[in-house]
């Protein structure tokens, strides 16, 4: 969605909420959880729109961390705050959809206990190794990893996650077998791969490109429907016929679930209008990723897509969390 497009939408948005959206005001700071490390597409993200909406919204908005559990530490957190529309969650939403066919004791419940508010970016995923990999492209480290059994560690930001779904689909398809290793965010698997530690990662273009560009990590294949401008050489997950070529990191704001339509209008077409300021949409370009402002109703649609179909991802590989 290009910047008209999402000033459209704001202006929308305002359009059809009730006479009460004007009333919707803010008396303390606002709080918004990142479910993650420091680092990462979700804290970039947090960190860039926090001083547009503090402006909008004429209150502090706080980022804050809170880690663990694949995101679920910050959801709950979020899930169980008054639905006054001050504690608000940002994260990869994609990851957030694994988590009811993961946990069989999920502290909340994704449906009836959080509110979405609006979809932010698409950011592609990169596929990258560490420079000791011997590998220049694709089909050298597809028979690399074949020919060396578990000699590959794959980092990956957790169990789980929309980027260890995705290597597993893709490490299947090739036949290979590769040694995935969770760790507690996306910021720490590419800190791990950039060291050595791990030699793979399939992660946010985002918070990844910039690894790339320093020659820290090689990029291998990219998700999503073209070739990025930075890295005009490497190829799609569609070009290379591998699947789960539409993943990524998708990034969207939540609330509490009882939280006032109103209210949650309002946030929506706050954000909207962020998103749509010159430099915000100058900075998500320049960080690799696409925007997607998406309203609360279009939001909960695709929500509730994402879950069935990773649903089905997670139980063929018979995973469990609990």
């Amino acid at each position: 969605m290009d910047r008209r497009s999402t000033l459209g939408l704001a202006a929308a948005l305002a359009l059809s909420a009730p006479r009460t959206l004007r009333a919707q005001t803010f008396d303390h700071a606002i709080r918004l959880i990142v479910p993650f490390a420091p680092g990462g597409t979700s804290d970039i993200l947090a960190r860039l729109l926090a001083p547009d909406l503090t402006r909008a919204l004429g209150q502090n908005v706080v980022v804050e961390n809170r880690t663990g559990a694949g995101g679920n530490i910050g959801a709950d957190l979020v899930a169980k705050s008054p639905p006054d529309g001050h504690t608000l969650l940002l994260i990869d939403v994609s990851t957030l959809a694994t988590a009811p066919s993961l946990y069989t004791r999920l502290p909340f419940d994704l449906k009836r206990d959080l509110a979405p508010i609006t979809m932010l970016i698409y950011a592609p995923y990169i596929l990258a190794v560490h420079p000791s990999v011997p590998a220049q492209n694709a089909a050298e480290l597809v028979a690399f990893a074949k020919a060396n059994p578990q000699r590959l560690n794959v980092g990956h930001a957790g169990i789980g996650v929309g980027n260890h779904l995705t290597g597993l689909l893709v490490t299947q398809h090739w036949g290979a077998d590769l040694t995935q290793v969770p760790y507690r965010g996306g910021a720490a698997a590419l800190t791990a791969v950039a060291a050595g530690e791990s030699q793979m990662i399939i992660n946010g273009a985002t918070a990844t490109a910039p690894f790339c560009k320093q020659g820290t990590l090689r990029p291998i294949a990219v998700t999503g429907p073209a070739r990025l401008a930075d890295f005009p050489d490497i190829p799609t997950f569609h070009e290379l016929g591998w699947p789960a070529a539409d993943s990524g990191t998708w990034q969207g704001v939540l609330a509490q679930g009882g939280t006032p339509a109103p209210t949650v209008v309002r946030l929506a077409s706050e954000i909207a209008s962020a998103m749509a300021m010159p430099a915000t949409a100058q900075r998500i370009t320049a960080l690799g990723a696409v925007n997607r402002v998406e309203g609360p109703e279009n939001f909960r649609t695709w929500l509730d897509n994402e879950i069935e179909v990773w649903s089905r991802v997670v139980r063929a590989n018979n995973l469990r969390l609990d």
